[in-house]
């Protein structure tokens, strides 16, 4: 890793962090065209805080500032006798990308997936956005898997 890397630390996010997670989690939410209400956003954010609820949100820092995060889920799958976990969102500033700050946020929920003997760690991502393709390529392994939606 770069000696930029050695510079960053990868925690879960404080309850005073909503100030600084909220301009990437909407520029999150723009990248994929989406926007989610007000409320969906403030019980996202008090999930993260609720003891029986499997989600969780780390923040990759460079001092106190806050250049990222990663949301990820534990879940029971049919598949494995021990749970799955799902990295649901990362977002990196956009001027700290290809300095291993996603590569490092990755790394942080693959260590709480191992601390929780997972089965399994797994993402989704955009077929269109291959900036993130080169780093999950590196990371880890297409598997093929196609996602289809139904609303509900």
């Amino acid at each position: 890793m770069s000696d930029y890397a050695d510079t960053i630390s990868v925690n879960p996010v404080h309850a005073d962090d909503y100030a600084q997670w909220l301009p990437f989690w909407l520029s999150y939410q723009k990248f994929y065209k989406v926007q989610l209400s007000e409320e969906t956003t403030l019980e996202t954010w008090a999930r993260f805080y609720k003891k029986e609820v499997p989600v969780y949100c780390a923040v990759a820092r460079e001092g106190q500032a806050i250049l990222g995060f990663v949301h990820y889920v534990f879940h029971h799958s049919t598949w494995a006798i021990n749970d799955y976990c799902y990295l649901e969102d990362l977002f990196v500033d956009p001027q700290y990308r290809g300095k291993h700050v996603g590569k490092q946020l990755i790394e942080y929920v693959k260590q709480q997936a191992q601390e929780r003997q997972c089965a399994c760690l797994y993402w989704h991502t955009q077929e269109s956005n291959l900036t993130a393709q080169k780093l999950y390529n590196w990371v880890g392994e297409k598997t093929g898997v196609i996602e289809y939606r139904m609303p509900v």
